[in-house]
């Protein structure tokens, strides 16, 4: 699954997806105001700036409201460190969760940060498997 994001500025958003949360540029189509980006640990993102199709409802920030795009990485800690680089506040600093797997418990290290439009990304490195206590 790839989300693909309506945004209010394409120029604001590029930064905080390719610079901070460190993707890469697929393929742009700047005169549609439009990128693809690949995280080198495989997430993907497509997103274009608003053009007034394809809106479902009243478009007012935060955009996203009730969705959570979360974000595998292998280091999360050097992301977080981009983050407060950029002087980003955290919605959620970083913290390790381990949560039941049903026959197991699965381990993230993770933490929330809003885009420049509102939608909320939680960037997560799998720590791995355990057993239940």
């Amino acid at each position: 699954m790839i989300p693909e994001l309506i945004v209010f500025d394409y120029d604001r958003t590029l930064p905080f997806w390719r610079d901070v949360l460190g993707f890469v540029v697929q393929f742009d189509r700047p005169s549609e105001r439009l990128a693809m980006l690949e995280h080198p640990d495989g997430a993907q993102v497509m997103f274009f700036e608003r053009d007034g199709g394809w809106e479902t409802g009243p478009f007012e920030p935060p955009l996203g409201r009730g969705v959570v795009i979360q974000v595998f990485v292998t280091d999360v800690d050097a992301v977080a460190l981009r983050v407060e680089a950029a002087g980003l506040p955290f919605f959620v600093a970083p913290f390790e969760k381990w949560r039941d797997w049903g026959d197991r418990l699965g381990g993230q290290r993770e933490f929330l940060v809003l885009d420049p439009d509102g939608y909320l990304v939680k960037v997560a490195q799998q720590l791995g498997e355990r057993p239940k206590p």
